[in-house]
């Protein structure tokens, strides 16, 4: 019989390392929302909305920008494309669940929960055992994420109003940006969204912004097939 709850809480104790990382993102996501002028509980909503610190974000910076809703819309969709990998990699074992524990789940689905969970040693046990594992590194996420965007709201709500944090947003997307590179395709597929982000920077709306992460994607899938038959060549 399976120990439910021993995959459960071996899922939170696999997740506790990844806090360290979680938490000043989730700062950094509260307290410049309340620097923006954003009431708290505009924050916190927004928070519970996207359950993505990216999209969110790059919501602030359109909101600063006085963007029509559409436009902010448009980019936390394209920000949150990646999850439409995710969730397809975890339908198998989701799908099957019942609506009131699917639902949930699917929502509280993060890059954190995604990197753990398809782990080659996560992959080689039962589905139930896996679908319990994802349950506890699923939930302490979201509770460090919750937690972590209120303390930033709090914080937030203290400093002087000429101490502006907008600068914060771009730092941010930067130390997402070099933690992730580590091969030189996820460079390459960097230096074109970066290029492109600098050279449509005059578009209204940060609309350029969308149009670097469509060169991206797409740099992403040519670019392995070019560097193949470039090495074939030179073979």
């Amino acid at each position: 019989m399976i120990d439910h709850r021993k995959h459960f809480w071996l899922g939170v104790r696999d997740f506790l390392p990844l806090v360290s990382g979680v938490l000043p993102f989730g700062l950094i996501a509260g307290a410049t929302g309340v620097s923006l002028g954003m009431s708290p509980e505009m924050v916190l909503g927004m928070t519970v909305l996207f359950f993505a610190g990216s999209a969110q974000l790059a919501a602030y910076s359109l909101i600063q920008d006085n963007a029509p809703f559409v436009i902010i819309l448009v980019t936390a969709v394209v920000v949150n494309l990646r999850f439409a990998i995710y969730s397809a990699t975890f339908a198998p074992l989701l799908g099957p669940l019942k609506k009131r524990y699917r639902f949930p789940m699917a929502y509280m689905l993060s890059d954190q929960v995604y990197g753990l969970c398809s782990m080659p040693e996560q992959l080689q046990k039962s589905k139930h055992e896996q679908v319990w594992y994802i349950a506890g590194v699923s939930i302490a996420m979201a509770l460090s994420w919750l937690i972590s965007v209120v303390l930033g709201v709090v914080l937030g709500a203290g400093i002087p109003p000429g101490w502006s944090l907008e600068f914060t947003i771009p730092l941010a997307f930067l130390a997402m940006l070099v933690s992730t590179i580590s091969n030189r395709l996820l460079l390459m597929v960097a230096m074109i969204s970066g290029a492109t982000i600098v050279l449509l920077q005059w578009l209204p709306y940060n609309f350029g912004f969308i149009v670097a992460v469509t060169a991206g994607v797409t740099g992403g899938a040519v670019l392995p097939n070019l560097l193949k038959m470039r090495g074939a060549s030179h073979d």
